[in-house]
């Protein structure tokens, strides 16, 4: 019996999982009130996520925003922690039931990945670099039937292309998205 026998049986996948991480990480889900709904929105304003993410927001809308994914199946909103400090928003989905799914041949239990260091200090610090590894093994142990875990950064985003590729994720493809010209990048497991 292979891998893919197992995968098979699991026809359908439930919500993304929250990766557990071993310090200096970790990661919760993003709470859509209070503290958590302002860093997440902030985040979203500063000229070096939104140039890339265009989810520059009101507030009202990154709440409705973030209500919508938790009451879902499809995406889970995360705040990464380094050394017990917030510096990374994440959103973890499936990417069979995203419109990446559309570019590729999406199964059902590969995972998505979108990732933005909130404050501008904290870029080009190798955080991403150092993240991406821990994260994706977190997902795979997470998901024991998830074999792929795809992320869709903009062409135009080389710093986060280069932190992804250092991170362990390998360019499968340019693609067209509904916002965007992207990179398909892939970890297998």
């Amino acid at each position: 019996m292979s891998h893919l026998d197992s995968y098979r049986r699991q026809a359908t996948a439930g919500a993304p999982p929250i990766p557990e991480l071993n310090a200096p990480w970790e990661a919760r889900v993003a709470r859509p009130d209070g503290y958590d709904l302002h860093l997440v929105h902030r985040w979203n304003q500063a000229p070096h996520v939104a140039a890339f993410w265009r989810q520059a927001w009101t507030l009202p809308r990154w709440e409705d925003e973030l209500r919508g994914q938790l009451g879902g199946d499809d995406v889970r909103p995360v705040v990464v922690g380094w050394h017990g400090r917030p510096v990374i928003y994440a959103e973890v989905y499936r990417a069979a039931r995203d419109v990446v799914a559309g570019c590729y041949r999406a199964r059902p239990h590969d995972l998505g990945l979108r990732l933005a260091v909130g404050e501008l200090a904290m870029t080009d610090q190798g955080l991403v670099r150092a993240l991406l590894p821990h994260l994706a093994d977190a997902l795979f142990e997470a998901d024991p039937h998830c074999t792929r875990i795809v992320m869709e950064p903009d062409v135009r985003n080389t710093r986060a292309i280069r932190s992804f590729e250092a991170g362990g994720f390998v360019i499968a493809d340019e693609i067209m998205l509904p916002n965007k010209v992207a990179l398909l990048m892939v970890c297998k497991r």
